[in-house]
């Protein structure tokens, strides 16, 4: 791409540029190998952000001969990626700089860099052209003057995040003006077809697109001879172009709709993209395009509930996919060999993709999951699923069974008969953590009350196993774990939440209600309002654990946490007041008393309807002690504060206020 410039003579040194940046230059010339890059690296934490600085250096030769070492083979790696870094810098000045560096040649000498097999050395290099090209100093032609840089710019994408990101920038800059013929646009508006480069150019743009919404905001607005990208896309669609085309067609199109770039209710998303890739998901098809097709279409609709049901009623789209479990296809023949390998390396693929799709399709429309288990041996699928070798198809496999499980009905019925539970257990056993939060996640819907799941699940030892999720140091984990105990505790018996807090341990019960992040809290807050559900258990499970649940409470109600969790934490307290003996943990703590004094003062209204909750508790005239309780609440002003509320504009308020004063005058 370039060549290696000739050993420079220095520059005249102007009067004005002082004797250390003299240093810094003169040690570029060092013999000792060394001592150049220890210069190098000294001169590089002298430019940052100082100017003057950049200037003086450039001033005084410090470019050609930077660019110099920059090309010699006998540099190291290390000395020729600390040159790259400093141009860079010298490269982020003033414009003035820019046009320095242009004039010594800098962007053929980066681009010879891109060829070094060194990554970081690569990373330096375009982050230093991402610097040039980004100033409007710099002639976009630059960039387009050797056909090899533009496909080498996209072998190049896929290397690490850094590459991707400082490329991205430079072609970014390029879309706004126009200068994409190297890509395979041409100035004539006929469609893009044939050239290797424009398949190279769609594989550039769908990476570059992939969940990165500033990207794909700047090409959805490119214009090509009057084209908007988007439309080059679509009629990159067509059935006469290649398959590989209009798949990568496709892979933009759905990258940039997921990127919040198109509408999902765009009609290049819902009467071109879609049909498009459910096309690509037919017996026709190659198997390789066949999964390229549905992995493409599960991440499109995903996330879009009128999208899932366009594509569950395209082309008998969920029966199709149920071919793509048969494969590999019996083989009588021994010329069949070759087809039989073909099918062995393409099946793992053609099901991973096939379950992925199915979760995708079910996510939200139960009409849907209904279709979906009614197809061919469907939850025998997902069952061998489960237990397959390859990560990939259990990673779907359990995705499919989460988004089915999220339907009552199939809890009651397909999951019960197939007795799904038992290969899942067996998956939360010995699991990489992106299975185990999927795989929990589903056991949080096995373990729902109307479940019949639920009781053979408590059986196998689920409760040991939640209780070590929310030990976990993946977030995901902690929640699913502490979430799936909420729901085992939910009307349960006294053995199993017994069970429950003896294997949570008091110290890991006050870690979850210490953790900093909210879902955590909140589930856990759930747990101890279930529990504490019933009068017999409520008084039996205070009396061994009262004291530590009063503390975790009282924790909370002085904790810095929003509106919700202080809610939830005064229904915990309701719960407490409903119990016969338990309630006189209450009434015997001051402290307690006066912080449900000030939130039924507070100045939002659910804090003050759940603290009002507590207090009708205590104060119910048919239990006994109630007298006594009464008076007490009295002394330290409830009633007066009940007498105000009684008056409240809010009705739930001023209703709740009404009933607990009659319970004075009973």
């Amino acid at each position: 791409m370039a060549c290696v410039l000739e050993t420079p003579l220095r520059m005249s040194v102007l009067s004005e540029v002082t004797a250390s940046s003299r240093h810094y230059v003169d040690r570029l010339f060092d013999p000792d190998p060394q001592k150049v890059l220890q210069g190098v690296i000294d001169m590089k934490n002298a430019v940052i952000g100082n100017n003057k600085q950049k200037a003086n250096l450039i001033v005084l030769g410090a470019v050609p001969r930077l660019l110099y070492l920059l090309q010699q083979e006998t540099s190291s790696t290390e000395l020729r990626t600390e040159c790259a870094v400093v141009l860079g810098s010298l490269a982020m000045g003033t414009e003035n700089n820019v046009k320095s560096l242009l004039d010594c040649h800098i962007i053929p000498a980066l681009l010879q860099g891109l060829l070094s097999p060194e990554l970081k050395f690569i990373e330096a290099c375009l982050r230093c052209l991402r610097t040039i090209f980004t100033s409007p100093v710099t002639p976009e032609e630059l960039l387009y003057t050797d056909a090899t840089v533009i496909p080498h710019l996209m072998a190049l994408l896929s290397r690490s995040r850094y590459t991707q990101e400082y490329i991205c920038q430079i072609f970014s800059h390029c879309c706004k003006l126009r200068h994409w013929h190297s890509c395979g646009f041409k100035s004539s508006p006929q469609p893009l077809l044939c050239a290797n480069v424009r398949m190279q150019a769609l594989k550039c743009f769908s990476v570059l697109a992939f969940e990165n919404p500033q990207v794909s905001m700047t090409l959805v607005n490119v214009l090509v001879d009057g084209e908007l990208l988007p439309q080059i896309f679509v009629k990159m669609l067509q059935r006469d172009k290649p398959i590989e085309m209009q798949l990568t067609s496709a892979k933009c199109l759905t990258y940039m709709c997921r990127a919040g770039a198109i509408q999902t209710d765009d009609n290049c998303v819902v009467l071109k993209t879609l049909p498009s890739l459910v096309r690509m998901c037919s017996k026709e098809r190659l198997l390789e395009e066949r999964v390229e097709g549905a992995e493409t279409l599960a991440y499109l609709i995903e996330t879009d509930v009128e999208l899932q049901r366009i594509a569950s009623i395209t082309d008998h789209l969920i029966a199709m996919l149920s071919d793509y479990f048969k494969y590999p296809s019996s083989v009588s023949a021994i010329t069949d060999i070759k087809r039989l390998d073909h099918d062995l390396k393409h099946a793992h693929e053609l099901r991973q993709a096939a379950f992925k799709l199915y979760a995708s399709l079910g996510a939200n429309d139960e009409d849907i999951r209904k279709k979906i288990i009614e197809t061919e041996n469907m939850m025998d699928r997902i069952v061998n699923g489960l237990s397959e070798s390859s990560i990939k198809v259990r990673l779907s496999a359990v995705r499919c069974l989460h988004s089915l499980s999220r339907s009552v009905q199939q809890l009651r019925t397909s999951f019960q008969d197939h007795a799904v539970w038992k290969p899942l257990m067996k998956v939360l056993q010995n699991a990489p953590d992106e299975v185990l939060v999927v795989a929990s996640s589903t056991l949080c819907n096995l373990l729902l009350e109307f479940s019949p799941s639920k009781e053979p699940i408590l059986e196998s030892g689920a409760i040991e196993l939640l209780c070590s999720l929310t030990q976990s140091e993946n977030l995901a984990l902690r929640v699913n774990g502490i979430w799936a105990l909420m729901n085992m505790a939910f009307q349960a018996e006294l053995k199993i939440k017994a069970d429950i807090l003896q294997g949570l341990s008091t110290e890991q019960l006050f870690q979850l209600l210490s953790d900093s992040d909210v879902n955590v809290l909140m589930k856990t807050l759930g747990l101890l309002r279930n529990l504490l559900s019933t009068r017999p258990h409520i008084d039996q499970i205070m009396s061994t654990h009262g004291k530590q649940i009063m503390q975790a409470v009282t924790l909370i109600l002085e904790g810095e946490h929003n509106i919700e969790v202080k809610e939830q934490t005064l229904c915990i307290l309701t719960n407490i007041a409903d119990g016969t003996t338990a309630k006189e943990l209450i009434m015997t703590n001051d402290d307690i008393l006066q912080k449900i004094k000030y939130y039924m003062s507070h100045s939002n209204a659910k804090l003050q309807l759940a603290a009002m909750f507590c207090i009708s508790n205590l104060i119910w005239n048919e239990e006994e002690g109630s007298q006594e309780r009464q008076d007490k609440l009295r002394d330290i002003g409830i009633v007066d504060i009940l007498h105000k509320l009684s008056q409240s504009s809010d009705s739930n308020l001023c209703d709740k206020a009404k009933t607990a004063l009659q319970q004075y005058l009973a």
